[in-house]
């Protein structure tokens, strides 16, 4: 059931996604009087699972889940529909059209999702506004690994700034450090000011999940709340409501002592001291592989978060800066894939990457915040100077705008087949590291 809510909701936001970006293309060429040949969610090859012919245009729904498009006539596209091109222009056709009005309709679907993501964000803060953990309110430090540890950083730090810069959302931390090539990070350790160096390779293990930056959690009170997938504690007999005081008599002042214990010890049945309606209570426990109790407690347990709300109009301007800033944040990841040093390619992922983001319960906020970001990536994908891709399109308009010359049918048909083996050799690469990253677990 957990991997169909993913998947439903993946495909769900997809859809949406697809629709709003093929919208863009259509509502622009028939502003500008081109004909619509089709409107499809969802590629078609061979066969449609649905479609309507209404007007001059065949709205439908593919079976191959890798997007949508419009046929728009005369246009040179993913179809490579040579006998078309090869009659006279016609005055409906996109080939007939200005250069400048081509432009507008090739950049009307990356248009419609950066503006789709933005009012996705204002809708988002209007009706929950925004949650976070202050930095302020990480009052037991942090906690790190072997990778935080050989950078000068220990347990129980607390983070002053990075750069000397004050960073709001602690959990921003590690993201500011890695887009902006940060160099240091100021810390207060036992009523002292350390300033801690950050050595170039840190990004490259950071992207990897190593040198991980989290707050220190206090161990108690943990009050049972939930179990997870075959909890071994649920079968054991432990109940929601009971309180985790410790295991084998040991008592943990924060739960990272805790988790190191369970981790040392998954090998071997471990005691879980309880107290059950205020009643001491043990119970015997195996951890499963991965060194886990499947238990949880309520998040307002762990940490002080801070919300923010928004009025109707105040949400329109935070919306907007969210936006930009998400944009902002998007292109600098981009920029690491091309960065020798940090590797990022590596962690470069496909449909199983991006279906994992999505959380195993359906949560609206989490669904469209989640929307509103792969509105971005797919607007910034969309304009990349690639053949095929809509700014593939836009960098051969450009050409023509600046030239006055505009490319022949047959150099625009060669490189739409160029650019589209190059998509289905990045598509095949980063579902390869899907695939690879799952065989090694």
């Amino acid at each position: 059931m957990t991997i169909f809510i993913k998947i439903l909701q993946f495909v769900t936001s997809l859809s949406i996604l697809v629709i709003i970006h093929e919208f863009g293309h259509f509502i622009l060429a028939k502003f500008f009087k081109t004909r619509v040949e089709k409107f499809y969610l969802f590629f078609d090859p061979w066969f449609s699972i649905f479609k309507l012919k209404k007007g001059e245009t065949e709205y439908g729904v593919g079976w191959l889940p890798l997007g949508g498009y419009v046929k728009i006539s005369g246009m040179i596209d993913e179809s490579l529909d040579r006998e078309q091109l090869k009659q006279p222009p016609q005055p409906w056709e996109f080939r007939s059209k200005t250069s400048w009005q081509r432009l507008l309709i090739m950049t009307g679907g990356v248009f419609f999702n950066f503006i789709s993501a933005i009012l996705i964000y204002v809708f988002v803060l209007f009706v929950w506004g925004e949650t976070y953990l202050p930095t302020s309110n990480v009052k037991y430090g942090i906690v790190t690994d072997t990778v935080g540890f050989s950078i000068g950083l220990r347990n129980g730090d607390k983070i002053l700034s990075v750069d000397n810069q004050y960073i709001e959302s602690f959990y921003q931390i590690t993201p500011d450090i890695i887009l902006n090539s940060r160099k240091t990070i100021q810390v207060e350790r036992d009523g002292k000011i350390f300033n801690i160096e950050i050595p170039k390779d840190y990004v490259k293990k950071a992207l990897k999940g190593r040198g991980k930056i989290d707050a220190r959690i206090h161990f108690g009170p943990f009050i049972i709340s939930g179990f997870g997938k075959d909890s071994p504690s649920k079968a054991a007999g432990v109940l929601a409501d009971d309180e985790l005081v410790g295991l084998d008599s040991l008592r943990f002042t924060y739960y990272d002592e805790f988790q190191k214990y369970l981790t040392d010890n998954k090998s071997r049945t471990i005691v879980l001291n309880l107290l059950r309606k205020e009643k001491p209570l043990n119970i015997y426990v195996k951890p499963n592989t991965a060194g886990l109790l499947g238990i949880s407690r309520p998040r307002e347990q762990v940490f002080e978060l801070k919300t923010l709300k928004y009025g109707f109009i105040q949400s329109f301007p935070a919306g907007i800066k969210k936006g930009f800033k998400t944009i902002s944040d998007y292109l600098k990841q981009f920029k690491l894939l091309f960065s020798k040093d940090t590797k990022a390619y590596e962690s470069l992922g496909g449909f199983i990457t991006i279906g994992t983001i999505f959380p195993s319960v359906w949560d609206w906020e989490t669904f469209w915040n989640l929307t509103a970001f792969l509105s971005i990536i797919l607007a910034v994908m969309n304009i990349l100077p690639i053949p095929a891709l809509d700014g593939g399109h836009v960098m051969f308009l450009l050409f023509e705008v600046i030239t006055g010359r505009k490319p022949s049918d047959k150099f625009l048909e060669y490189a739409q087949i160029a650019g589209m083996v190059i998509l289905i050799s990045l598509l095949l690469f980063a579902n390869g590291n899907d695939i690879l990253r799952l065989i090694r677990k």
